[in-house]
């Protein structure tokens, strides 16, 4: 059999359930809660064409040439300055520009993992993250989340029992579960790792789309307090916040790690592409982006209020849910036993489809639960999507 050709540690890798999901969302009449995707009515046009007529008329002989596989240079020095906003110190050699976060986590899991290591993800976590932890034939382990994001208690109760590499997470309106880790937790988790000497990787697309005033400093800014920078590897991305198909993100990485990465990347796509990059850098040099991420937090917000009125009216007694303080997605759970993945094929009768929770985890999932994203559907669209839900239930 042609399988056979197949390397090991593809043969067990599943498609992503949300990409296949995408093709559904491409029928006439049905509503999508699917897809993570930004709002493309939302995505900067004005302003992305001011940066491309930059790129044209003064950088078009770089911006189409190869590039050096850290990244433009002034990139990565404007990265910083973002950076510090989320208290982050950093210089731009610490940074290493990615083709999306996607990329950085491939790249570290390559650098980072040899077969059998152990990595701890919350439960639920970020589907695509699984799958690259996978493809790195890592040993899987994770700990369970509430309101105030992962339960660190949890964690160290695992640590003290075995050995692991690195902890995953999303610490800030976190995908899927759309929760938050609580300052102390935040502090408590980065403790642990010194104090154990294991890896976080803090994975960080979210959190400029905040619907309050309340400013999350992240797992790096408190490895800088009490010098843990050594076991800190931060992630993050334009991808939510200007133009997911330029695929432009970046890492911070410690001293020890930054040459092995840039070495996968070298033999990964040797370089980002210059041309997203110059578009990028000229689109932060516009001065846009503030007014951008206002306009986005604005219109997310407005939209995560609406569907969780339109839940608890049409469907709380059925249906419970954690309210995101930001970001993209609003988790919620069934009250009684229930499988959500069988239940999507009546939802799609009625011209709506979710992601089931089940595929968020990464070993004994809850099949009660399911993943919705408010980000792309307008607020009437909304309302019509819950109640279609509320048509398909038993």
């Amino acid at each position: 059999m042609s399988s056979q050709k197949l390397a090991s540690r593809v043969k067990d890798l599943h498609p992503s359930a949300i990409r296949e999901l995408l093709k559904h969302s491409k029928m006439a009449g049905v509503i999508s809660l699917g897809g993570g995707i930004p709002n493309s009515q939302l995505f900067d046009t004005e302003g992305l064409q001011i940066a491309l007529d930059k790129v044209m008329s003064a950088d078009s002989n770089d911006a189409f040439q190869y590039g050096i596989s850290e990244g433009i240079p002034a990139l990565r020095e404007a990265i910083c300055d973002i950076a510090a906003r989320r208290s982050i110190h950093s210089f731009a050699d610490s940074v290493l520009i990615t083709s999306g976060s996607q990329q950085s986590l491939d790249i570290l899991a390559r650098a980072l993992i040899n077969p059998g290591d152990v990595i701890v993800v919350e439960r639920p976590t970020y589907l695509a993250a699984l799958q690259v932890f996978q493809l790195a034939e890592a040993t899987l382990a994770s700990v369970s989340t509430d309101g105030e994001g992962m339960n660190v208690d949890e964690l160290e109760t695992l640590v003290q029992r075995q050995r692991i590499k690195a902890v995953y997470i999303v610490p800030t309106f976190g995908n899927p579960g759309g929760v938050t880790l609580s300052e102390p937790r935040r502090k408590q988790l980065v403790e642990l790792s010194k104090r154990y000497n294991f890896l976080i990787i803090e994975d960080d697309p979210y959190s400029e789309i905040n619907f309050s005033n309340t400013q999350f400093k992240t797992l790096r800014g408190y490895a800088e307090e009490c010098d843990n920078l050594e076991n800190v590897i931060y992630t993050s991305t334009f991808s939510k916040i200007l133009a997911p198909g330029a695929r432009v993100g970046w890492l911070i990485a410690p001293d020890w790690l930054k040459q092995a990465v840039v070495n996968l990347k070298q033999a990964t796509d040797l370089h980002t592409s210059t041309l997203s990059q110059s578009l990028t850098l000229h689109y932060l040099q516009t001065g846009r982006l503030p007014a951008q991420l206002d306009l986005i937090r604005a219109s997310y917000k407005e939209k995560c209020d609406v569907l969780c009125h339109e839940l608890e009216k049409e469907l709380g007694d059925r249906l419970s849910f954690h309210r995101p303080l930001g970001g993209m997605f609003l988790w919620a759970t069934f009250k009684e036993e229930f499988d959500t993945t069988l239940w999507l094929s009546k939802t799609l009768e009625q011209g709506v489809v979710y992601v089931p929770g089940e595929f968020f985890y990464c070993s004994e999932p809850d099949r009660s639960t399911l993943r919705l994203s408010y980000a792309s559907v307008s607020n009437e669209g909304l309302r019509e999507a819950v109640a279609r839900l509320k048509a398909a239930l038993p």
